[in-house]
């Protein structure tokens, strides 16, 4: 399937774990960072991402803290706001920028934004101690999509450095390892 077709069954299991979340305060599995600082991450960038598939030129906000109020509402409205944008295939044609001016192949930044779904949604399902079920179709390509970009994530501090997982291993186990993040991380 492509990317366009997947990318709506991505952020409707991350709008579901969306709602588990508990406190801001949770460690999750992105290293130093607590459930607040991974909403504000997501928070942040996520309106530059919707930008991008429309092929429009945002910079991401600034650091401010954006948990306050109801965050769970916005978070929610932001991955329907992705879902819609990067569900449209011209979103994944030609090029686009991500909040800078270097202009990057949009099918590159789009198979990011289902990552990020994806992994960031395994993030905060962690924290909140709930196991998230994505169709393994989905998987197959954010597996290729990580594949795709996990040196050039690793160069940027994006990805850790790669977490040893059994090729037999399910393939959520296998895309999270090659992330540098650990299947068998608890809070």
């Amino acid at each position: 399937m492509d990317g366009h077709q997947l990318i709506g069954a991505a952020a409707a299991v991350a709008g579901k774990i969306v709602d588990e979340v508990g406190s801001l305060d949770a460690p999750t599995p992105c290293a130093g960072w607590d459930v607040r600082a991974l909403v504000n991450h997501l928070l942040q960038w996520g309106p530059s991402l919707v930008a991008a598939a429309r092929k429009e030129a945002l910079e991401p906000g600034q650091e401010v803290d954006r948990t306050g109020g109801d965050w769970r509402a916005r978070l929610r409205a932001q991955v329907d706001g992705l879902a819609a944008a990067w569900g449209d295939p011209a979103a994944w044609r030609g090029v686009t920028r991500m909040g800078g001016p270097m202009e990057l192949p949009a099918d590159l930044v789009g198979g990011m934004v289902l990552g990020e779904l994806v992994l960031h949604g395994w993030d905060l399902a962690r924290a909140a101690d709930v196991d998230p079920h994505w169709d393994d179709a989905l998987l197959l390509r954010v597996y290729d999509e990580v594949a795709r970009s996990a040196e050039l994530g690793r160069q940027m501090g994006v990805y850790a450095a790669e977490v040893p997982v059994p090729a037999t291993a399910p393939t959520l186990a296998r895309v999270l390892g090659l992330s540098g993040r650990d299947p068998r991380w608890t809070p």
